[in-house]
């Protein structure tokens, strides 16, 4: 009768077939996850002493042997194995080939089940940190621009028509709070993954009594989890964080859309950096934004492994199944995705120069004062809807004539309405719109630079 080696071979007739191994091997991408299945081991092992499971003597040697492995696994000296399925026994395997027969007793009241999870937890807290610092790194040159522009005016779109004047400083704070809800999404996927697994076993919870609060404490978590079942089957917390790196990219994707328009010789609003564009192949005079392109084509990278994850999770009944092992690629991949755009954006955005006369004479064409107009008409008594057609007529004047609200004299606007006096002039321009829009959230001077002030406040008070 053949033998099956396996750590769980003891009731199988035959060996797993050669296909089947390769097909359920995880190693290949769960490796990563080396440093935190040694530094929960290692707690374990203390944690094992007070129940006597093991010896103090026995605990100290199996330490310093898993302190070995981590070094040897970080310096190439100790290849991983394939056949032995994941990280968690290739890590077991060394030890007992270290340190023989005490190395097998680690196991004791341990599941891969509650250990792969609480790996997961571990690796999606320290991630969601360095995640977090980039986007304050991001915040932090959106901020600098924004107060190097601050009196910038530009014209603000709504359907990618010009609509209103805006400050460039105020366009781009906009993306500083879309940073900001970001920021407290990962935090709040932090959150939900601060919680100690370790202690529930394969479903059931640990067979002996484990001190999980000092276990949680010695780990960095700040609970431990209250149902053995969820525990083990729970990844709502991987779900989050990707959700929040998709959340992210959306963001970054609208600023890179922006980007390559801007880019444009059509617009001219912006160039980017030649150490952040490339050129063609074929047509000598191209200058493209690829760093912005390729950030928002990873924007879908992301969504697929969010539907991925939920697909994945939505049939299966409690508690393990193996399906589960499909949450590590989309959430290594989510990670590793949102910091290299995250980084790249810093320092492409933080070179880019703003062709800032461009943007003001655009925001002097195209009617963009005709609300204030309407405005100015309510303020003398006329219902808005009246205005918003007296106004609609003198655009289409404009129009006609070829020329720009702002030009118009007292005598032709008194041909639409005879509310209109000497004052009129004086709200016509793009500057006296954006300086009328003094009000918490308008894009006013001096309220961006309160925003911007702010800002820099709170990115001193997330730093420290």
């Amino acid at each position: 009768m053949a033998v099956n080696k396996k750590a769980w071979g003891g009731r199988f007739r035959e060996p797993l077939a050669k296909s089947a191994e390769e097909f359920s091997s995880s190693v290949a991408y769960d490796r990563r996850l080396y440093k935190q299945d040694i530094v929960q081991s290692i707690a374990y092992a203390r944690a094992l002493v007070k129940p006597h499971i093991l010896s103090a003597a026995e605990a100290k040697k199996i330490i310093r042997a898993l302190e070995e492995i981590m070094k040897g696994i970080e310096s190439g000296r100790l290849p991983l194995r394939p056949e032995l399925e994941d990280i968690h026994m290739n890590i077991e395997t060394l030890l007992i080939e270290r340190i023989g027969e005490v190395g097998k007793k680690l196991h004791s009241g341990r599941s891969r089940n509650d250990q792969v999870v609480t790996d997961a937890r571990m690796y999606v807290k320290y991630e969601t940190t360095e995640i977090v610092l980039l986007i304050n790194k991001l915040q932090t040159v959106i901020v600098d621009l924004a107060e190097k522009h601050l009196k910038v005016v530009m014209p603000g779109y709504t359907h990618l028509q010009r609509a209103q004047p805006v400050l460039l400083s105020h366009h781009l704070m906009a993306y500083y709070e879309m940073l900001q809800r970001d920021k407290e999404r990962f935090l709040a996927a932090g959150r939900a993954a601060d919680c100690l697994t370790l202690g529930s076993g394969a479903l059931a919870g640990a067979g002996f009594p484990i001190d999980r609060d000092a276990l949680a404490k010695e780990l960095g978590f700040s609970r431990v989890s209250r149902n053995s079942l969820d525990a083990v089957s729970d990844r709502d917390f991987i779900v989050e964080f990707v959700a929040a790196g998709a959340l992210l990219l959306t963001h970054i994707s609208r600023l890179s859309e922006e980007l390559v328009i801007w880019s444009t010789y059509e617009f001219d609003f912006v160039e980017l950096s030649d150490r952040y564009t490339t050129g063609s192949s074929i047509m000598p005079q191209k200058k493209n934004p690829d760093v912005a392109e390729l950030s928002r084509g990873k924007t879908g990278r992301v969504f697929g492994h969010l539907l991925g994850l939920l697909t994945m999770l939505k049939g299966l009944p409690l508690a393990y199944n193996r399906d589960l092992q499909e949450d590590k690629e989309p959430l290594f991949d989510t990670a590793d995705t949102v910091r290299r755009v995250l980084s790249i954006y810093c320092e492409m955005l933080a070179g880019a120069s703003f062709n800032c006369e461009v943007m003001t004479a655009a925001a002097r064409k195209g009617y963009l004062t005709a609300t204030d107009l309407a405005y100015y008409l309510v303020r003398q008594g006329v219902p808005f809807r009246e205005a918003h057609a007296i106004v609609g007529k003198i655009v289409a004047y404009c129009e006609e004539s070829n020329m720009q609200l702002e030009y118009l004299s007292l005598t032709q606007l008194k041909q639409f309405s005879p509310v209109f006096t000497y004052d009129v002039t004086r709200i016509l321009s793009a500057e006296s719109s954006i300086a009328s829009r003094d009000l918490p959230g308008g894009t006013a001077a001096v309220r961006v630079r309160e925003e911007i002030k702010r800002a820099r406040k709170n990115l001193l008070h997330d730093k420290a």
